[in-house]
């Protein structure tokens, strides 16, 4: 985790199109879109100060050294999970649907502190055992198991004999572990960063003709559960039409970052940037977040965190993507601190690109095309505000 993130390539300017839905893509005549309700947990002040330093530590492992590295994703600062079933017959698991990796792992093992569900092989009729290693490696150990093939259920979505990973090792990472809620990590990210180079559950609900269309889309309550929908888009989770930007890179969900402005100013920037609903907040490079930072009077807690004064005018801040600007208020990127201060949800990391969170999926329902590679999207029909008082 100590290592440093490598600086990615740049990448074209994304073009981007406008229209009401993405195209439609009929497989078979029992194709379908499916939601999976996403629960929240939110944490308490104490555990987002613990959590800040440990995903900025996360996202450097992430994003940096090899290519089909993937890293669990804390969820201290905000956690949306949803439950799928594994084996025959099926067994709960509760996932982080991740869009920064593209494997499928889940505990066959209770860790030291108990407390997940447990994925029992000898308990299912489908199960086969494959026997080949999977590990990642983190600066204080490894996670890692030995990859199978068993029976995988995603709502009304079915995967007959689909290879994951079976992990019993989590010294990596059992402080966070302990933590937090779910159980295991659903990849979303695409196949070239899929580790063994297996099929991502996408490419698999793809080849099996089950979904209308190649997409899936994020809707994050409020304050709420939040919705998956897999094969589609559900209407009344967001208003208008989508706005869509090309994917620049087919490993992560990158694409091309037109500027951001800070009431309205433009403010210089690195030009790419990341969608990820497996990080809770907004990272950027060190020196870019503490020039907006400087614009709104905040000063840095520790190494990346900022707090600023609460009845102070903090100005909206924008993201231009595909040349539309989608903005975060006041209210969406504070945490309100005792003393009348506010804990920025924007935090600053060495890294050479914009790492944009669950904060921003909030406030703007995310589809996640995959078959004509591109993000769109769309304001939310509901408010998405993150004014929390701790």
């Amino acid at each position: 985790m100590s290592k440093m993130l490598a600086l990615l390539a740049a990448f074209a300017l994304a073009r981007v199109s406008e229209c009401q839905s993405p195209k439609c893509w009929l497989c078979s005549p029992t194709s379908a879109r499916v939601s999976i309700k996403l629960h929240r947990r939110e944490f308490s002040l104490n555990e987002r100060l613990q959590g800040a330093q440990a995903q900025a530590e996360v996202l450097k492992a992430k994003y940096g050294g090899s290519p089909t590295s993937i890293v669990l994703q804390n969820g201290l600062n905000s956690e949306y999970y949803g439950e799928i079933e594994v084996g025959t017959p099926g067994q709960k698991e509760l996932v982080i649907f991740d869009t920064g990796s593209s494997n499928l792992w889940v505990p066959n093992k209770q860790p030291s502190f108990g407390g997940k569900n447990i994925y029992s092989p000898d308990k299912s009729s489908t199960y086969k055992q494959n026997g080949t290693v999977f590990k990642i490696m983190y600066g204080s150990g490894p996670v890692s198991g030995t990859f199978c093939a068993d029976d995988v259920t995603i709502g009304s979505l079915h995967l007959s004999d689909y290879t994951f990973a079976e992990v019993d090792t989590f010294t990596g990472f059992e402080n966070l572990y302990r933590m937090i809620k779910f159980d295991g990590i659903l990849g979303m990210g695409w196949g070239s960063i899929s580790v063994g180079g297996v099929p991502t559950v996408m490419e698999a609900l793809m080849a099996s003709g089950q979904l209308e269309e190649p997409v899936f889309g994020f809707f994050l309550g409020n304050h709420a559960e939040g919705e998956l929908e897999i094969g589609g888009v559900d209407p009344k989770h967001y208003k208008g039409s989508f706005t869509y930007v090309p994917v620049t890179h087919e490993g992560y969900w990158q694409v091309a970052l037109d500027g951001i402005r800070v009431g309205g100013v433009a403010v210089p920037t690195t030009k790419n940037a990341i969608i990820d609903s497996g990080t809770s907040l907004i990272f950027g490079p060190s020196a870019e977040v503490k020039a907006i930072m400087d614009t709104f009077n905040a000063t840095e807690l520790f190494a990346g965190t900022y707090v600023a004064d609460c009845s102070k005018e903090i100005p909206a801040i924008s993201f231009n993507l595909g040349g539309k600007l989608f903005s975060l208020t006041k209210d969406d990127i504070i945490i309100k601190l005792p003393s009348n201060k506010c804990m920025l949800d924007i935090r600053g990391v060495d890294m050479d690109m914009w790492i944009i969170g669950e904060v921003f999926m909030r406030k703007h329902y995310t589809l996640f095309d995959v078959g004509q590679k591109r993000i769109g999207f769309a304001e939310v029909a509901t408010a998405a505000g993150n004014d929390i008082h701790v």
